[in-house]
């Protein structure tokens, strides 16, 4: 029997052309890689380091290919960096950057369509030119959706201004893959990298609660967002935010039917470090909710995801939809304009 199509849903690229191409945009943009092919490479923007260590695979598609053959990746799903959201710079430039890396990532799957599937790019700070920006990557460029960060500026997920952005996506069936970049957490996760791996899955599970609590995806049912590292404390924490709803008048300003509804919208990718926990997840938020994901090819990644859904205690048509069969249907065809 032919084994399943595994499609890793969750992983990022930035080819040396979308960096030359920014880099001709503004200094404010431009990538700046040190020691570059090195394991000691680091990557810069507007003069801060942004990623240490900064690896090849980043930009290189036949070490990527590589990998994914090695870990038994049949397709993956190609996103942006998120060090490339630009939500700081004014709108006009993040445009720009943002159809920069949509059209390199179209490029690389017009060259490669068995192997990949491209996510882009969008100002999220200027709603409406996000929304056209969507558009176009889907309609034009063959996209399925746009990653997206937690926050934009610091202004929530639930914010009034993104109502464009939200009614866009939702007409177009975009698929939406939420990735934490850090939040304004003070000097308290400064130490031994919790900034990643606290702060991070924080910050997904803030803007997860501002889309269920704001009313976002009560509002509109038909949006498809997959929230990033298994979901943060999401799927731990469910209960939780149920219990505020049935006990605070806060909880339901914008919530009339209460949250469950909302929370058994959202995917989740199943970075999760550990089987017991993504054995948890599968059962908490139901098998056809979860999505096999790597982080590729950074190192708080699972670059063997394939492997780990593999060995965790799920049946095996579960199994093989987590793997594959989900993200499949999920993603759904390129739109009906886009080129060849």
């Amino acid at each position: 029997m032919t084994a399943p199509q595994t499609i890793d849903s969750h992983t990022h690229i930035l080819t040396e052309e979308a960096m030359r191409l920014l880099a001709k945009q503004s200094p404010k943009v431009a990538p700046v890689l040190k020691g570059r092919g090195t394991p000691q490479a680091t990557f810069e923007i507007d003069g801060r380091v942004v990623q240490d260590p900064m690896p090849s695979e980043i930009w290189d598609v036949d070490l990527r290919l590589r990998d994914m053959d090695a870990n038994d990746v049949d397709v993956q799903v190609l996103s942006p960096t998120v060090f490339t959201f630009f939500y700081g710079q004014e709108a006009a430039l993040a445009l720009a950057c943002a159809a920069i890396q949509n059209e390199e990532i179209a490029a690389v799957v017009k060259r490669k369509p068995d192997r990949f599937i491209g996510l882009g790019s969008v100002p999220l700070q200027a709603p409406e030119q996000a929304a056209d920006e969507l558009r176009r990557s889907m309609t034009k460029l063959g996209l399925r959706g746009a990653m997206i960060g937690t926050n934009v500026n610091g202004r929530n997920l639930d914010d009034p201004m993104l109502a464009p952005f939200w009614t866009a996506a939702e007409e177009l069936g975009a698929f939406l893959f939420i990735h934490a970049h850090g939040g304004d957490f003070g000097e308290r996760l400064g130490s031994y990298y919790m900034k990643n791996f606290v702060g991070l899955p924080l910050d997904t599970t803030i803007a997860a609660a501002c889309l269920v609590f704001g009313g976002v995806l009560e509002r509109h049912p038909r949006l498809k967002i997959c929230l990033s590292h298994g979901g943060g404390f999401v799927p731990y924490q469910a209960g939780r935010f149920q219990h505020a709803y049935d006990v605070r008048p806060e909880a339901k300003v914008n919530l009339p039917n209460g949250p469950s509804a909302s929370i058994g919208r959202l995917y989740y990718d199943t970075i999760l470090h550990s089987k017991s926990a993504l054995e948890f997840l599968v059962s908490e938020a139901g098998a056809d909710r979860v999505l096999l994901g790597s982080d590729y090819p950074f190192d708080m990644g699972n670059l063997d995801c394939v492997a780990r859904v593999r060995a965790a205690s799920i049946d095996p048509a579960s199994r093989d939809l987590i793997l594959g069969g989900y993200a499949n249907s999920v993603l759904g065809e390129p739109a009906r304009n886009s080129h060849a």
